[in-house]
């Protein structure tokens, strides 16, 4: 239960974090990390709009510069864009400059902005930042915390769900919102059948529950058999599917 609904003193450690949305709303939050990637985003987006659900996906940004079709299907179906850094980087093994300057490349690369901001370059077709650029935006990030104010999706979700304390203020500082989770359903993890993943669903899900599955290669077979009954269930049980709404 320590994994799949985190318990109380987990979630002191980021104590602005949000892990849980509204306990008295009969809702849940379905959020999707890791992707995009051809082979599972598109069954998650298929299967989403049979039952005409909305959800969050925390994106890896160098997927999307290797996937941007697939990343304007997510858009374009009216789903909502996280941040999962640049290279899905854990941050408690990165210098806080690096992993902050990951998450912010990541977030130029799904903003688009920075095709105008003269910071990125077109290197056969992939988009690069100037080395000295690099670096000197990760001294800003880290002295001076840059607005966010012109991005149109200030969530953050860190990999693995570790931050040093450093990065967590930084990234609070620029803006963004900070998204746990309040049942992961570790449908990535080879230990667990897809029955036991959904069972995860039925006996975790709750009143605000923020829900992470996972457009991945290693949940895709998982995902297959469970995310449809996931969603009757919860549909079933009464639970209205939301989007994140915060006034910033």
């Amino acid at each position: 239960m320590i994994i799949e609904q985190p318990a109380r003193f987990l979630r002191w450690l980021y104590p602005r974090a949000i892990w849980r949305m509204d306990p008295s709303v009969k809702a849940v939050y379905l959020t999707f990390d890791d992707g995009p990637i051809p082979e599972a985003t598109p069954f998650v987006l298929d299967t989403l709009a049979r039952y005409g659900v909305k959800a969050t996906f925390f994106v890896v940004g160098d997927n999307v510069r290797k996937h941007p079709d697939i990343f304007r299907q997510v858009v374009g179906a009216g789903h909502a864009i996280g941040n999962h850094t640049f290279n899905h980087i854990g941050g408690l093994r990165w210098l806080s400059k690096d992993y902050l300057a990951n998450t912010q490349k990541a977030q130029g690369v799904i903003n688009k902005w920075t095709m105008d901001n003269g910071q990125w370059t077109m290197d056969n077709g992939q988009w690069t930042m100037n080395p000295k650029q690099l670096e000197s935006q990760a001294k800003s990030i880290v002295h001076c915390p840059l607005s966010i104010s012109h991005l149109s999706s200030p969530l953050f979700r860190p990999p693995h769900g570790w931050m040093r304390p450093l990065q967590y203020l930084v990234i609070r500082q620029q803006g963004y919102r900070i998204i746990m989770w309040d049942l992961v359903t570790r449908d990535y993890s080879r230990r667990l059948s897809a029955d036991e993943v959904f069972e995860n669903v039925r006996r975790y899900a709750r009143n605000g529950s923020i829900i992470t599955f996972h457009d991945s290669l290693r949940s895709i077979d998982k995902l297959k058999k469970i995310l449809a009954p996931s969603l009757e269930w919860l549909i079933a049980e009464g639970y209205e599917f939301r989007l994140f709404d915060f006034d910033l």
